[in-house]
């Protein structure tokens, strides 16, 4: 109800609205000086699991509900082998946040991209329901950091394609009422290759006054570019690699990579053996280069795990984080700098979209623009 509160009462005081201040990238504060968790003379894998107790994997990316409908019966908490993520092996992953894709296959266009996507987010929130001592759903960084104090993991309803808005700020309105958390920006007529036009310069600006996250992920540098220009709020890219590693369409290069950490967001770094290579060391390469490039505050991770796609050797599902981190702690990488990877920058970035919504509600209604009216 208070999204449709806000949504009833947009306006504020016109001379108030200098006095508002300006969304900072990411929406954060500094960070607090960190505390060492582990002992930095155990073994790798002893100090990740430490790590990971105290500062768990937010995966930018799963794709259960739309391989959950393939089954006629399952079950998370005692476990399924039938699909990479259920509630056992999230736990032993130290998973305490997950964004689950409300994607749908290309060929799916139209209203039955929006009814796919409302069908999608409906079995998320049954699926949670069904499963209430191990999930718990969350829209923000609050709910989220609430949802691991009760031994949850937090789930976050999102990515979902732009095709799911059909054309329509309104469709946006009601799937952010309905959970929505995260869009992503390509695909339509209105984020191409040739950029956003004025409709999906619109597009963001809502984004912005709801605090939904804008995916980059396969947008092309054009979009990219111009939501950098137009967005008071950071994005998310939930599967992109290093580009100067491995080409692939959705791998960002170093310059798209500079501008999105200047922009305050994030790129996270899928466990897919086509964007990264077939080793935890490929992956690892992968983090090592994007945190070279950006620095250690705009890099995560996406699992992107029952999505379709093939896995490293040893990073097969859910369960596999701690792998992962002992590499990264093999090679050096600081007790703090995981801390953020896993968690903290994530929390960052969802921070920063809450904070703009927050001053973009007080400064402009909902918008009725339609797709007619800007772009013809």
């Amino acid at each position: 109800m208070a999204d449709l509160q806000d949504d009833l009462h947009p306006s504020t005081e016109a001379g108030a609205l200098e006095d508002l201040p300006e969304p900072l990238p990411g929406g954060a504060p500094p960070a607090e000086p960190y505390a060492p968790v582990s002992d930095p003379d155990d073994e790798p894998l002893t100090r990740a699991l430490a790590v990971l107790a105290a500062h768990p994997v937010a995966d930018g990316y799963n794709g259960l509900p739309w391989a959950l409908r393939g089954l006629p019966w399952y079950d998370l908490e005692l476990g399924e082998s039938a699909v990479d993520t259920d509630v056992p092996r999230l736990r032993e992953g130290h998973v305490g946040a997950v964004f689950w894709s409300l994607h749908v296959p290309g060929a799916v266009a139209g209203d039955r991209a929006v009814g796919a996507c409302l069908e999608q987010l409906d079995l998320v929130k049954a699926v949670v329901g069904a499963y209430p001592e191990g999930l718990r759903l969350a829209r923000d960084a609050g709910e989220a950091i609430d949802a691991r104090h009760c031994g949850r993991v937090a789930v976050l309803p999102g990515p979902a394609g732009a095709a799911a808005l059909g054309d329509s700020l309104g469709v946006l309105r009601s799937l952010h009422a309905l959970g929505l958390r995260v869009l992503t920006l390509a695909g339509t007529s209105w984020a191409g290759e040739a950029g956003l036009t004025r409709f999906g310069e619109e597009v963001v600006r809502e984004l912005n006054r709801l605090g939904v996250l804008a995916d980059l992920s396969g947008a092309s540098a054009g979009t990219a570019r111009r939501f950098f220009a137009v967005s008071k709020a950071p994005a998310l890219c939930t599967r992109s690699a290093a580009g100067a590693l491995r080409p692939h369409p959705d791998n960002l290069p170093d310059d798209l990579l500079v501008e999105l950490g200047a922009a305050g967001g994030l790129c996270m770094v899928p466990l897919t053996a086509e964007q990264t290579g077939p080793t935890v060391r490929d992956v690892a390469d992968h983090l090592d280069h994007v945190r070279s490039v950006v620095g250690p505050g705009a890099v995560g991770l996406s699992g992107t795990f029952d999505a379709g796609t093939a896995h490293p050797l040893e990073l097969g599902d859910t369960s596999c984080y701690p792998r992962l981190v002992a590499e990264l702690l093999r090679r050096g990488w600081e007790e703090s700098d995981v801390a953020l990877l896993t968690w903290g920058n994530v929390q960052r970035v969802l921070r920063g979209a809450a904070f703009a919504a927050q001053v973009a509600r007080q400064r402009r209604a909902p918008s009725t623009a339609t797709i007619a009216d800007l772009d013809g």
